[in-house]
């Protein structure tokens, strides 16, 4: 898996490729250039974290369109739009899907290092949230059937003896389930149990 930052441009102009890359290796960030939508996509992987530098119009896939494919994979690497050929319903719709910028040809080279060191910093703490989600979702895998079962009610507010009594066991197994399921969920209240359960299962 490839946690190193890269900034992705994909543009069908070489010129603009060569220039770009030129521009952010000279701030020694990382970068990976493609002449198409088809060639990024054979080339990215989800675990693949940094920003994307898109152009809107090009031959094939369009950069709206890739955007389109990528918010349908759930991937939710950072995406500044660049184009030569812009108008104001293009990038309302970009931005709408959810693009960080739109920047219009020719642009300041200080406006663009900004907007990629933002992006990249965007993208940092999307992968901070997508490792917690996934420690999150495997502390409730590691749970029995049964404190999955106690987990379900405490996050409902019942007491234990409202548990216990709906799952038809004593008290004190309902503390024994609760306080194992706890350690397990590395959870040291209610509120932070709560706010787990909320994190995994916003993102199913």
């Amino acid at each position: 898996m490839n946690y190193q930052p890269t900034v992705f441009i994909v543009d069908d102009d070489p010129a603009v490729r060569d220039s770009l890359r030129w521009l952010l290796e000279s701030m020694r960030l990382r970068v990976a250039t493609f002449g198409s939508a088809e060639d990024f996509l054979k080339f990215y992987t989800m675990h693949m974290v940094g920003c994307l530098i898109l152009d809107v119009r090009m031959p094939g896939m369009s950069g709206l369109q890739l955007q389109q494919f990528l918010t349908k994979q759930k991937y939710s690497l950072p995406i500044i739009f660049i184009t030569g050929h812009g108008d104001i319903p293009m990038a309302v719709r970009a931005m709408q899907a959810g693009a960080m910028y739109f920047l219009e040809k020719p642009f300041e080279d200080q406006v663009l290092l900004d907007y990629v060191h933002e992006a990249l910093a965007l993208d940092n703490d999307n992968q901070q949230s997508r490792i917690r989600l996934t420690m999150i979702q495997a502390r409730i895998a590691n749970l029995t059937e049964r404190e999955r079962e106690v987990m379900d009610l405490v996050i409902d507010n019942h007491s234990n003896k409202e548990i216990a009594s709906k799952l038809g066991v004593s008290i004190k197994t309902v503390e024994f389930h609760r306080s194992h399921m706890m350690d397990k969920m590395h959870a040291t209240s209610l509120i932070e149990l709560v706010n787990m359960a909320r994190e995994a299962t916003s993102n199913e």
